[in-house]
C-alpha cells in the first residue's frame, strides 16, 4: 500500500513537471503569435491608409490637370520599370540591325556613346 502511494505520488510530480515545462512554453509562443498577428494587421492598416491618402492626392492633381498628371505618372512608371533592367535595346523598323541604346552601368542608365 505504501508502494502504490508513493508511486502515485510519483507520477503525480512528473505530471506536473512536464506540465510546468510545457504550458508556459506553449502561452508564450501563442502570445508571440498573436502579438506578430497584430502587428502584422496594424502594418496592413497603416499602408492601406497611406495608399488611400496617396491615391486621393494624385486623383486632386489628375482634376487640376489630367495631362500633366497622367504624363508624370507616366514618366514616373518608365523610371521605374526601365531602372530595373540591366541592359535595353530599342529595336526602329526603318533601321537595319540592333541598336543598344541604354546601358546599365552602378545603378544608372547611361546613354552607349559611340567608340571610334
Amino acid at each position: 500500500m505504501n508502494e502504490a502511494k508513493q508511486e502515485q505520488e510519483k507520477v503525480i510530480n512528473q505530471a506536473e513537471e512536464a506540465y510546468n515545462k510545457v504550458i508556459p512554453e506553449a502561452r508564450g509562443k501563442a502570445e508571440k503569435q498573436i502579438s506578430e498577428a497584430e502587428g502584422f494587421a496594424e502594418a496592413t492598416v497603416n499602408r492601406a491608409k497611406g495608399d488611400a491618402k496617396k491615391f486621393t492626392s494624385v486623383l486632386l492633381e489628375y482634376k487640376r490637370a489630367p495631362a500633366v498628371t497622367r504624363k508624370r505618372m507616366y514618366l514616373e512608371t518608365m523610371e521605374e520599370v526601365l531602372s530595373k533592367l540591366d541592359d535595353l535595346t530599342i529595336i526602329d523598323s526603318k533601321v537595319k540591325g540592333v541598336l543598344p541604346i541604354f546601358q546599365k552601368t552602378n545603378e544608372s542608365i547611361i546613354l552607349n556613346k559611340d567608340k571610334s
